[in-house]
């Protein structure tokens, strides 16, 4: 089961790939003064580059996709034109992307120095059938067992008997390699969505794509190879018994208590990458000293979120952005008709939203808007057995989200459509469509275009923070055209915003005892 760790020759060949990629050099970025970042996110971003890496970049270079079917035809292009190497993070590839493999196949074949990396979900990855991902992956390994490196993450929360009662069906329950990244050679792209036939066609994600950023693409990339050192490496069968085998990296650490090698992994990783790329703030007093332009108006800071490991970055920046944006928001009075502080778009496909968050939106006095899946845009909508019940489950944490607003005065009044200081819940619906979209975006005033927003794997619930090992990012931007990009964005997925209907007395909102009595057992993995 634990075998040896990684031969000298597999190591020599990615110490080989690593020095020949194509990357420019790395040059600091010239320093900004925070003077140029809106009011409303200086402070924040101040705090935040404390603790986190910058990647600053040409917002020329950033790319915001609308549709699954550009995600997907952006992907295919990538895969196509990749030289050196493709590092790919999902949960798990669908049994139907023939295309896609495809691709990769012929990437491979047409050039001899493109090395393959993948990251994805064990549990996920390795269900019973002759679907699974690892049967899926298992030509590749076959026709090119020194250019492609497939990757396992299995949750260590599954452990003991229960390891062996939980169906296979149940077992990511208990946690999941969750981060969504797609790079080729020195551009990735960033999303929410796994590689999945609906979430090429009719699976609502977001997708910001980052071209030729080796700072930014070279962080992701380390990023898989440290979560490598604690996962398993798929490979093709040893014996004829077998349909393929699962290697363990370390000998000295038992797979199922992995916590403090992870740990230990993911948080020197972050701490060498803080050091290696500050973020080139300098104070506003310094910046008469600075040239007029400095050609930089994105700044990006990676954030990770491994609640079961003890690494909580998300937690930490949302916490700082919703103190910052309150110590700004206006509590709106009876002589006042309008609000003109901050306001906070959210947006979860599995709208439960963590504690900490919760308290910090209703104890703040800032606007916001939250968007959630309705149960038919739910991705369970319609499964059988248990699984079915999950719809009915969100309906449940959102009306007790709506109950906990009310019950502090902070719920936007109905029908309102003026900007109100107060908290409006929506729910997405298009039809035949699922919704999957997660973030957060932020307007110095409702009326503006956002300054900032938080997208990548997270969706903001207790389970992201506390089981799936997250990768998420904050963008920050002076440009006004990627504003308006931004505000493009949220704005279209708001197109299709109905009213929360969560108190209906429907057959699609009813909540069946059983379904309180599971959210009470295992509310938090959901």
């Amino acid at each position: 089961m634990f075998g040896t760790a990684r031969n000298a020759l597999l190591k020599s060949r990615l110490r080989i790939c690593s020095v020949v990629l194509p990357s420019a050099v790395l040059q600091r970025p010239r320093n900004v003064s925070t003077t140029s970042f809106d009011p409303t996110i200086r402070q924040f971003l101040v705090k935040l580059a404390e603790h986190q890496p910058c990647f600053a970049m040409n917002s020329s270079d950033v790319s915001i996709l609308h549709e699954p079917r550009l995600f997907y035809k952006t992907l295919l292009s990538m895969i196509r034109r990749a030289k050196h190497r493709l590092f790919i993070s999902s949960l798990y590839i669908g049994s139907e992307d023939i295309e896609l493999i495809d691709a990769i196949h012929a990437a491979l074949r047409n050039n001899p120095s493109l090395h393959v990396y993948m990251h994805l979900d064990l549990n996920r990855s390795t269900r019973p059938g002759p679907d699974s991902t690892a049967r899926i992956l298992l030509p590749l390994l076959k026709e090119h067992p020194d250019r492609v490196h497939v990757y396992l993450f299995r949750s260590p929360k599954l452990k003991g008997i229960m390891a062996r009662l939980v169906p296979p069906r149940f077992n990511e329950g208990w946690g999941t390699w969750h981060p969504k990244v797609y790079g080729a050679d020195d551009s990735v792209m960033i999303s929410g969505a796994n590689l999945n036939t609906s979430y090429f066609s009719n699976r609502q994600d977001r997708y910001l794509q980052f071209t030729e950023q080796p700072g930014l693409a070279q962080y992701c990339f380390a990023f898989l190879q440290a979560a490598s050192t604690f996962s398993y490496s798929l490979l093709p069968p040893s014996t004829p018994s077998e349909d393929y085998a699962l290697r363990w990296p370390d000998t000295s650490t038992h797979p199922h208590r992995i916590e403090a090698k992870a740990q230990r992994a993911l948080a020197t990783f972050q701490r060498a990458q803080q050091l290696a790329h500050p973020a080139p703030f300098v104070p506003s007093t310094e910046a008469s000293n600075l040239p007029e332009k400095n050609g930089h108006d994105v700044f990006i800071f990676p954030v990770i979120q491994a609640g079961q490991f003890n690494i909580r970055e998300e937690e930490q920046c949302l916490d700082m952005l919703f103190r910052e944006l309150d110590a700004q928001g206006l509590p709106h009075t009876s002589s006042s008709s309008t609000y003109d502080g901050p306001l906070v778009d959210l947006t979860s496909g599995y709208f439960a939203l963590y504690e900490p968050y919760q308290r910090a939106m209703i104890g703040s006095n800032l606007t916001c808007r939250i968007l959630a899946a309705s149960p038919k845009a739910n991705g369970f909508y319609g499964s059988k057995g248990v699984s079915g019940r999950i719809p009915e489950a969100y309906t449940l944490f959102e009306r007790r989200f709506v109950d906990a607003v009310r019950a502090a005065g902070r719920e936007w009044p109905r029908g309102s459509l003026d900007a109100y200081s107060g908290i409006q819940l929506n729910e997405w619906q298009r039809h035949e469509w699922t919704y999957h979209a997660k973030g957060i975006w932020v307007r110095p005033t409702p009326s503006a275009t956002p300054v900032l927003t938080l997208f990548g794997s997270t969706n903001l619930n207790s389970r992201s923070a506390n089981l799936d090992t997250e990768l998420s990012f904050v963008l920050a931007t002076t440009s006004p055209s990627l504003r308006q990009r931004l505000a493009e964005e949220v704005d279209g997925l708001r197109a299709h915003a109905h009213p929360w209907r969560g108190e209906s007395d429907s057959e699609e909102r009813r909540v069946r005892l059983g379904t309180r009595a599971l959210v009470g057992i295992v509310g938090g993995m959901l």
